[in-house]
Order: structure tokens, then C-alpha cells, then sequence
């Protein structure tokens, strides 16, 4: 998958709500595999279409682009051999500031530059009941470019959240109990209920004598939002609206997030050179398995591999 269609399948990916991030090849210091205007999609776990580079870059790149989805920030890379860093032909001295320079140990001393930014679900906000107040919270989810759906109990079921979701039930009395335990049902993100502190621990209670799982009532908030006094409808929307934003801000809500990035394992390091590879060239030494960039690294590993172990690097 090559040029447009890797931007096909990141509008596919951003339709389906899943987390991404985008590479792009923006400078080259030949001989690379990578040209300018090369792209590739990097997932959550770690998978990737399209094509950034070879053997060499692909790894890094990888491992660069699970952080930028974690924490949601575009950044900069700068990969070459180490005798090519911190200074590179790129600009004819330092590194300017902001980049991120990842060293690689490459045979054919090529560079890349590659931008890598996150693409990150627009969040997704169901909003159970009709009165004033449930119409002016879906209204200012709309307005700051959520995705948002006010919706009936009735019309309510388990199958309009996810796991990505942030439900708010708003049925003051008419179908508390239905509504909280279809939301429950569906383990979103977030899930607020809409009523006072006496009342909520009562509804709570209720379904814990019909057998709903605690799991699912102990991430229940109630009441919902932050504590802003005696408010208006429209004011309780800001407030529950407010605690979204804050929560979200806080990286404690799943909705739009990748969860934790998974550590680099130092199996993931070639000995020889100290570069992230794939899980290529495979050796084993006293019950570890190591991997290696290319052919020569695991030739002079398999030569000394009780040097070249002490060496292990990691992440």
C-alpha cells in the first residue's frame, strides 16, 4: 500500500474511531530506501501499512510513533548513524531544537527526517434523557466538535456506546434505573448520572439487588460534572461538560486515548549495536533471545555472545 491509498486507509480508520498515527517522509540523506513523501500508518499495537524505510528505520519509527499516539503529540524525527548525530548535512550544524534524534546503525549511512503526528477519535458523548438541560449538554459537545447524540430512554440501548464512549444519563426519574444499567452494560469511558448524591446511591443499590456487576456500578458518577453550587439546566450542562474536558485533559478516560504503550522489551535491541530492530535474525544466549539489524550483528554476537550480553541496553 502505497501514496493515496495509506490516506484512504487512515479516513477508513478515522470513520471506525480507532487510534493512529501518520508518517511521512519529509527529507532524505541518501542511499535510503525511503523517498520523500513515503508514507505509513502506525496502530496502537504497533502495526504498519504503507512503507517509511527499510529494515533499519521501520522499528524506530514504530516505536516512535505508539509514544506520539500515547501522548497525542506530533514530533519531529531525525534517524541516521550515530557519526551523523547530533549534527547532521541537513543543516550544516546542530540539531535544531524540537526534534527527536533516533540513532541507527544502518550499512548504507542513509538519514531520514520523518513527521509523525497522531490521529485521535473525535470524542464520542451519548447524552440518555430529554429535558432542557440533556439537549444543552449534547448541544455544547457539538459545539467544542464532539460527536454527540441525545437520545430517550426508551430508545437507549447498550449498542449506542463503547468502550470509547462517555455517557451521561440525564433521565431525572423517567427510566433511571433502565437507562444506567443498558450504559453500564456497555463499559464507556465515562458514565455520569444525573441526580443527587441520596438518590444516586439508592438507584445504585437497586441494581446491585438485581445483580448488575459492581464493576460496572462502581464507575458510575453521581452526581455528574463539577460541583459549581446551585446552578441553572444550562449551567449543570457546562459543569458536566467541564469534568469531561478535565478528565480527558488528565489522560483518565480511555475515550480517544491509546492506553499505556507497551515497554520496549530489551530482546527488541540489537546487542551488537544498541538500535530497535524487529524481531528479525533470531539468537539465543543463556535462555534469552536477542535480535539483530542485519547479518554482520549477529555474526559478531554469535562470536562473543557473553561480551555482547553484558552490553544489553534497555528502554
Amino acid at each position: 500500500m502505497h501514496g493515496w491509498q495509506v490516506l484512504e486507509r487512515a479516513a477508513e480508520l478515522e470513520r471506525q474511531g480507532e487510534a493512529f498515527a501518520l508518517a511521512t517522509v519529509v527529507w532524505r540523506q541518501g542511499p535510503s530506501s525511503g523517498q520523500l513523501g513515503s508514507r505509513a500508518i502506525i496502530t496502537t499495537s504497533g502495526e504498519l501499512t504503507g512503507w517509511i524505510g527499510g529494515a533499519c528505520a521501520e522499528p524506530s519509527v514504530i516505536r516512535q510513533a505508539r509514544q506520539v499516539i500515547s501522548d497525542g503529540q506530533p514530533r519531529l524525527l531525525l534517524l541516521g548513524t550515530p557519526d551523523q548525530l547530533p549534527s547532521s548535512a541537513r543543516f550544516g550544524g546542530p540539531v535544531p531544537e524540537g526534534m527527536t534524534v533516533v540513532p541507527i546503525s544502518c550499512q548504507s549511512e542513509g538519514a531520514l527526517e520523518v513527521y509523525v503526528e497522531p490521529v485521535l477519535p473525535v470524542p464520542h458523548l451519548v447524552v440518555v434523557g430529554r429535558s432542557p438541560m440533556a439537549q444543552a449538554l449534547a448541544d455544547l459537545a457539538l459545539a467544542i466538535g464532539w460527536r454527540a447524540v441525545r437520545l430517550d430512554w426508551p430508545e437507549f440501548s447498550a449498542a449506542d456506546a463503547d468502550g470509547r464512549s462517555m455517557v451521561v444519563v440525564a433521565t431525572q426519574g423517567h427510566g433511571d434505573e433502565e437507562a444506567v444499567e443498558r450504559a453500564a452494560a456497555a463499559r464507556p469511558a465515562y458514565l455520569g448520572l444525573v441526580a443527587s448524591r441520596k438518590r444516586g446511591e439508592s438507584l445504585l443499590g437497586y441494581l446491585a439487588e438485581r445483580g448488575v456487576p459492581a464493576d460496572q456500578l462502581d464507575r458510575v458518577r453521581v452526581p455528574a460534572g463539577l460541583d459549581l453550587g446551585h446552578t441553572s439546566h444550562v449551567e449543570i450542562a457546562v459543569a458536566i461538560l467541564a469534568e469531561l474536558v478535565q478528565l480527558r485533559a488528565a489522560g483518565q478516560l480511555s475515550a480517544g486515548q491509546a492506553g499505556p504503550v507497551a515497554t520496549q522489551r530489551a530482546a527488541d535491541i540489537d546487542p551488537v549495536c544498541g538500535m530497535i530492530v524487529g524481531r528479525d535474525r533470531p539468537a539465543e544466549f543463556a535462555g534469552v533471545t536477542y535480535y539483530f539489524c542485519g547479518a554482520g550483528c549477529r555474526t559478531a554476537f554469535e562470536s562473543d555472545p557473553a561480551s555482547f550480553a553484558r552490553k544489553e541496553t534497555r528502554c
